[in-house]
C-alpha cells in the first residue's frame, strides 16, 4: 500500500495536476479568443450595416431629389416628400423617419401614432436621448447612433444602429436604422461553437488523464526500478502528446474560425447587400437557392459595389460631365473592344447639376444596353449646349430594335423607361430612333434660366 501511495503521489498526481493546468490554460485562452473573435465579428457586421445604412439614406435622398434638390420649399413639395418617404421600406423591419430640428415627428410609417408628437426629451432604457442624438448626428454632417427601439416584427425592444442626415433648408432630420439583434445571435453562435470545442477538448484531456493514470498505476505495481525509469520516459512522452493535442485542437479551432465563421460573414454580407440590390432593381427575381447564391457570390459582391458607387456619381462631381463621359467611354472601350468616341462641345460653367446628373445616368444606361444587346462596333457620344439647349446624343451601328415593340412589351427591362422618366421628370425631352445598323438616343434640357 505504501508503494501504491508513492506511485500515486510521485506519478499520477503530478500528471493530473499538469492536465488540470493545461485544461485551465485552454479554458482561459479560449475565453480570450472568444472575446477577440466576438469583437471582430461585431465590428465586421456593424461595418457592413453602416455601409448598408449609407446606401439606404442615399437612396432616400435620391427619391426626393426632384423636390428638395430642385430648390422647392413649398408645402406641396414637403407633403409629396413625406408621402414618398413613408412608402419606402426595406426588409422586414426597415423604414425611414423624419423629425423637425426641435424633435417633432413628421414621418414614421411603422408607428404612425408618433407623428405630430415632440420626442426631444424621449430616452430609451439606457438613458439615451434618442431623437436628440440623431438630430445632433445629422447636424454634424451625417452620422451613426446606437439606441434601443421597438422592433416592428416582434414588438420587443432591440438594439438598433441609426444613421441620420440633415435637410437644412426644410429644417428636417432624415434617418433610418437597422436592428442589430442578429449581431448578438452571431456572437452567441460563435461562443457556442467555441464552448463546444472546449468541452470536447476537456473531455479528451480527461480521457487521456484517466488512461494515463491507470497505465502509470498498473505499470508501477508490475515493474522494477528499470521499468519505472521506462515508465518515466513514457510519462514524458505522454505529457508531450497532451501538449501536442492541445496545439492541434487550437489549430482546429483556428481552422474552424477561418473556414466556417469567415464564410458565414461573407454570406451574411452578401445577403445584406442583396437587399440593397433588390431595392435598386425592384424587378429582379428573388434568390431561392442558397447554393446558387454562394456560387454567384463574387459576381454579386462586385455588382453591389457597383450599385453603391452608382447611387451618387462621384466621378461626375470630381471631373465634370464631359470628362466623366470620356471616362466611362474609355472604360467601355477597354472592357469590350468597342470603338467609343466622345465629342464634348459645351461650356462647363453652363451645365446645371441636376441636368448633368440626369444625362450622366442616361449615358451610363445607354452604354450598358449597347454593350449587352446592340452587337455594335462603334459608339459616338455627342454633348452640346448650343441654342440654349443642353443635348446628349448617343449613336451606335448595332443591330437595332423596334422601339414601339420594346416599349409596349411586358417583358422589357426597366432601363429604357427609367431613362425616359428621369429626363422628362426633370423637364427634358427624350427621343429614341432605331433600325438595323443605326440607333440614336437623344436627351436634351433647355438651358434658359438654368445657367
Amino acid at each position: 500500500m505504501r508503494l501504491k501511495a508513492k506511485i500515486l503521489s510521485l506519478a499520477v498526481a503530478p500528471l493530473l495536476l499538469a492536465i488540470a493546468v493545461i485544461g485551465g490554460l485552454l479554458v482561459f485562452e479560449t475565453q480570450r479568443l472568444e472575446r477577440q473573435q466576438a469583437q471582430v465579428l461585431e465590428e465586421v457586421l456593424l461595418g457592413t450595416k453602416r455601409d448598408e445604412l449609407r446606401s439606404y439614406i442615399e437612396l432616400a435622398l435620391t427619391s426626393i431629389e426632384h423636390l428638395y434638390g430642385a430648390g422647392r420649399d413649398d408645402e406641396a413639395a414637403k407633403e409629396q416628400a413625406k408621402a414618398i418617404l413613408s412608402s419606402m421600406k426595406f426588409g422586414v423591419d426597415g423604414y425611414f423617419f423624419v423629425y423637425a430640428n426641435d424633435g417633432l415627428n413628421i414621418v414614421h410609417p411603422r408607428m404612425p401614432d408618433l407623428v405630430g408628437q415632440n420626442l426631444w426629451n424621449m430616452r430609451d432604457t439606457n438613458g439615451t436621448y434618442v431623437i436628440r442624438e440623431l438630430i445632433q448626428r445629422a447636424k454634424e454632417g451625417g452620422g451613426y447612433q446606437r439606441y434601443l427601439w421597438p422592433k416592428p416584427s416582434t414588438g420587443r425592444i432591440e438594439r438598433k444602429l441609426g444613421y441620420s442626415v440633415e435637410l437644412p433648408r426644410w429644417g428636417w432630420m432624415l434617418g433610418t436604422g437597422i436592428y442589430v439583434d442578429d449581431v448578438d445571435a452571431a456572437a452567441a453562435r460563435l461562443r457556442g461553437n467555441l464552448l463546444a470545442s472546449v468541452r470536447e477538448t476537456l473531455l479528451g484531456l480527461a480521457t487521456v488523464a484517466v488512461v494515463a493514470a491507470l497505465a502509470v498505476f498498473a505499470g508501477g505495481l508490475a515493474l522494477n526500478i528499470s521499468e519505472q525509469r521506462q515508465a518515466d520516459r513514457k510519462l514524458k512522452a505522454l505529457a508531450h502528446r497532451v501538449v501536442t493535442s492541445q496545439e492541434e485542437e487550437r489549430a482546429r479551432v483556428s481552422r474552424d474560425l477561418h473556414d466556417h465563421i469567415c464564410q458565414l460573414l461573407v454570406s451574411i454580407k452578401y445577403q445584406f447587400e442583396l437587399v440593397g440590390h433588390r431595392l435598386a432593381h425592384p424587378g429582379a427575381q428573388p434568390v431561392t437557392a442558397i447554393d446558387r447564391e454562394i456560387a454567384a457570390l463574387s459576381k454579386a459582391i462586385g455588382e453591389v459595389r457597383r450599385i453603391s458607387h452608382d447611387l451618387r456619381p462621384a466621378l461626375l462631381d470630381d471631373l465634370g460631365l464631359p470628362a466623366a463621359l470620356e471616362h466611362i467611354a474609355g472604360e467601355l472601350a477597354q472592357r469590350s473592344g468597342l470603338e467609343v468616341r466622345v465629342f464634348p462641345r459645351v461650356h462647363e460653367e453652363r451645365l446645371p447639376e441636376l441636368q448633368a446628373v440626369s444625362l450622366f445616368r442616361v449615358a451610363q444606361e445607354a452604354l450598358r444596353n449597347a454593350e449587352r444587346h446592340a452587337r455594335a462596333r462603334r459608339i459616338d457620344i455627342r454633348l452640346e449646349d448650343a441654342d440654349d439647349k443642353l443635348e446628349l446624343r448617343i449613336t451606335d451601328d448595332g443591330c437595332g430594335f423596334d422601339v414601339k415593340t420594346v416599349e409596349s412589351s411586358k417583358d422589357r427591362g426597366i432601363g429604357l423607361s427609367n431613362m425616359r422618366e428621369r429626363v422628362e421628370r426633370n423637364g427634358g425631352t427624350f427621343k429614341l430612333i432605331s433600325h438595323p445598323g443605326h440607333t440614336v438616343l437623344t436627351a436634351s434640357f433647355p438651358l434658359a434660366g438654368l445657367a
